[in-house]
Parts: structure tokens; sequence; C-alpha cells
């Protein structure tokens, strides 16, 4: 006659199964905390104006709220690894407005919370970034070819691959040349004054990146026709004569 095992005594096999599924799981779950995302490789760059007409005034564009508005998310949207800072002065080469560029991926162990330690690097790089706008404050002027072509020597052989924040109206004015000044009603003339700026200054090199302008034209809010010239001017330099890619993603 069969005789059935009492419970205590049944199936040790079962038991021991029972036993390890909830450590197999643990484990799943230690593996999937301390695996780490890709890492960040994009170089990025930042230049700040610090101009009159980034002041919060009706008239111009407030330097300080675009800045706070659009760096955090095009870091974050971008995935950049690193990223550099320049000014926009009344001489943005020669500027000794300078901030150190930051890691925004630093290197941590297996335990590490990597998007944490992200967090806190951005947040860092925020700070370089009103420190850098308080020191081109101080020197006013607006020498926006100076610092394209500042911030490209910073970041040589990234081409293709970096990202270019630019908080600025684009109101290049400088001893040598004052875009309010120059006559850009047709395309010829706006050729005409390129040509002039390109001998006197070279060409910054930004062939092949990414440029986001943030706040350009906005001097010219209510002036279609100024704005469209004035815009045409940038777009011939940027994407014409640099050869960049120009998008409005935080404009």
């Amino acid at each position: 006659m069969h005789r059935s095992v009492p419970d205590g005594r049944r199936a040790p096999g079962l038991r021991r199964v029972a036993a390890v599924a909830p450590a197999l799981g643990l484990l799943a779950a230690l593996a999937s905390c301390t695996s780490q995302p890709d890492p960040l490789t994009t170089p990025c760059g930042v230049v700040i104006d610090g101009s009159g007409s980034g002041s919060a005034t009706e008239k111009g564009f407030d330097a300080e709220a675009k800045l706070k508005n659009s760096l955090m998310p095009f870091l974050e949207e971008q995935e950049c690894g690193t990223v550099e800072f320049a000014p926009i002065t009344r001489s943005s080469k020669a500027s000794s407005c300078q901030v150190s560029d930051v890691d925004l991926d630093p290197p941590g162990s297996e335990t590490t919370d990597q998007d944490s330690a992200r967090a806190k690097s951005r947040g860092v790089a925020g700070r370089k970034a009103l420190e850098e706008l308080e020191c081109a404050r101080a020197q006013n002027g607006s020498d926006v070819w100076g610092a394209l072509d500042r911030i490209s020597e910073t970041m040589p052989g990234d081409g293709p691959d970096a990202k270019l924040l630019v908080v600025s109206d684009f109101a290049q004015a400088d001893k040598e040349f004052k875009i309010s000044r120059a006559d850009l009603s047709t395309a010829q003339k706006r050729e005409t004054a390129l040509d002039t700026l390109v001998k006197q200054r070279g060409l910054p090199g930004l062939k092949g990146m990414h440029v986001y302008p943030v706040g350009l034209g906005m001097q010219y809010n209510g002036k279609p026709s100024e704005s469209e010239n004035f815009e045409a001017f940038w777009a011939e330099m940027l994407e014409g004569r640099a050869q960049a890619h120009v998008h409005d993603d935080y404009r």
C-alpha cells in the first residue's frame, strides 16, 4: 500500500529551490542597481553674453534668465560629457574672465549612483556659468565674433561631435565693427559686412559643430524686417561661412 510522506519530510529538492530563488532574485536586483549607464562623451561649450543688452530690460533680453532656463536642459538632453565656457565682453578673446571646464560624467565605482553624480556635476556647471556671466558683465561690451572664436579654440578637433550653447542677442559691437550701424538690408550688403569681419578677424572654427542660439535677435522685437535681415546675416555667418549646424531647440 502506498504511504504519503509527511509534509515536514517531503521533497527536500523543492525546499532547496525555494530557498535559492529569493537569493537569485536579490542578486539580479543588485546587478540591476550597480549597472552603470553608457558614458557621456559629447564635448559641449557655453558662450555667455555680458553686454548691457543682456540685462533684464524691456528692450534687451535677460541673459541670466535665458542662461538659467536653457543650460540644464541643454547639458542633459545633448548628453554633454564635458563643458567649456567663454564670455562675450568688449574684447572676448583677450578677456580675463575664465572659469574651469567641468567633467559632467565623473568617474566612479560599481556602486556609484552615476545619475546623482552627473546631476551634481551639472549643478557645478550652472554655478560656473553664473560666475562667467558676473565677470563678463563687469567688462561689458559685445564681441560675439571673438567669443565664438575663443570657444572654438578651447574645443579643438571636436568638430561634428561638439554642441555649443550661445546665450546672446548676437548684437556684435566693438571698436572695429558695430552691427547696428551696418546695412544688412540685402544679401549683397550682408556679404560685404561678413567679408569685412572675416578679413579683420578670420573665421571662428565652428565647422561641423551644432550651435544652439538663445536670444538671437531679441533686440528687434516688433521690427520684423530688421529682425529678418539680422538673422539672415548670422545664418550666413554660422551656416554658410563657418559651416556649423544651427538649431532652435532652446531659443
